[in-house]
């Protein structure tokens, strides 16, 4: 019925109990079908145990929370773990759909299962990737997405997969595919009558990170002088350290124009973190603006008409993170409409 919650526990994956009580919430208002992200992280603390799963889509691995597993084998284990877990579900089919391209696909497939399925980007050949959208073939037909970007081109291929072994018509999964416009904090555009681009991206990994400059990253026929300027924070306080240098270099590498802010330092020292991203930036003009609503604010400054502000790191957290555990609320989106309102006189 269209209804929405924030999730404010500041995890991708609440704890078992929370998990159990939004499934059960579920059931009692009627629902049928329930998809859950289940993270290595989540895994790691068991909280996939008793979830009876039909269908677990394995969608890639990209090395992540390398600290909290203590190595990409661990990581890696924790999400085998998932799909292992799966052979305990009660239902009487248990699926298994899996991404060939990506290179640890066959260690899931390995993984015992009723039923398995792949997908990968040959299913969607021919197709075009525009910042406009999506154009590629499905099953014999020609789907049409509003959505950009190859990321999003494989979680179509996914999500598609999937409805169809639910048994949905592909014709069905075509208009849904069309009508789907937007995924808060997910290449979210922020339109406020400004005369550029503004866009809220969850991105906080090199992986993510690079897939979405390159969504935006200027046609090198285009002429007309399109800019991208990053608001780059690094990664969370206490973790993934490693990524922070690579993350400013892939800022160097794609952007024209970085500001770099504060994100969610927890007990690190923000100014550190922020220091640590900018050893990777070498060629391209940078600044260091802590505030993150001041950081935002002057990216829309040096913006011209064209250019595309690019906000990652937050998407839809509700809080940044702070020392001893301190939360202040907080809205990428929010924030940046209202810098833009005060830019343009509103």
């Amino acid at each position: 019925d269209g209804t929405s919650e924030r999730n404010l526990y500041k995890m991708s994956m609440p704890g078992r109990f929370a998990t159990q009580g939004l499934i059960r919430r579920a059931v009692d208002e009627g629902c049928t079908h329930m998809v859950m992200e289940i993270t290595s992280q989540g895994a790691l603390m068991f909280r996939h145990r008793f979830i009876e799963l039909d269908t677990l889509i394995f969608t890639n691995i990209s090395p992540e929370h390398i600290e909290a597993h203590g190595s990409y084998d661990n990581y890696l284990a924790s999400k085998l773990s998932i799909a292992q877990n799966m052979r305990r579900s009660s239902k009487p089919t248990k699926t298994l759909i899996v991404n060939a391209d990506d290179r640890e696909a066959w260690r899931f497939l390995e993984c015992r299962a009723d039923k398995k399925v792949s997908y990968g980007i040959k299913t969607a050949e021919p197709y075009s990737i525009k910042q406009s959208g999506l154009e590629f073939s499905y099953e014999g037909k020609v789907l049409h997405s509003p959505l950009s970007g190859v990321f999003n081109l494989y979680n179509i291929l996914a999500a598609a997969t999937a409805a169809q072994e639910e048994g949905v018509p592909v014709g069905t999964i075509a208009k849904a595919v069309a009508a789907f416009s937007e995924i808060p904090g997910r290449v979210e555009r922020i339109e406020a009558g400004q005369s550029f681009e503004v866009i809220v991206d969850y991105a906080h990994t090199p992986d993510s990170l690079r897939k979405l400059y390159e969504v935006f990253r200027p046609d090198p026929a285009d002429k007309g002088g399109r800019r991208l300027i990053a608001v780059l924070g690094g990664t969370g306080g206490g973790r993934d350290a490693w990524k922070r240098q690579e993350m400013g270099r892939l800022a160097d590498l794609y952007c024209d124009q970085i500001i770099l802010t504060d994100e969610d330092p927890y007990d690190e020292d923000p100014q550190k973190i922020v220091e640590d991203v900018a050893v990777g930036i070498t060629s391209k003009k940078h600044s260091i603006i802590m505030d993150r609503r001041e950081a935002i604010g002057e990216a829309f400054k040096l913006a011209q008409p064209g250019d595309v502000v690019l906000i990652t790191g937050k998407g839809t957290d509700p809080y940044i993170m702070g020392h001893n555990g301190a939360k202040t609320p907080w809205s990428d989106a929010a924030v940046a409409r209202e810098e833009l309102s005060k830019r343009l006189g509103r």
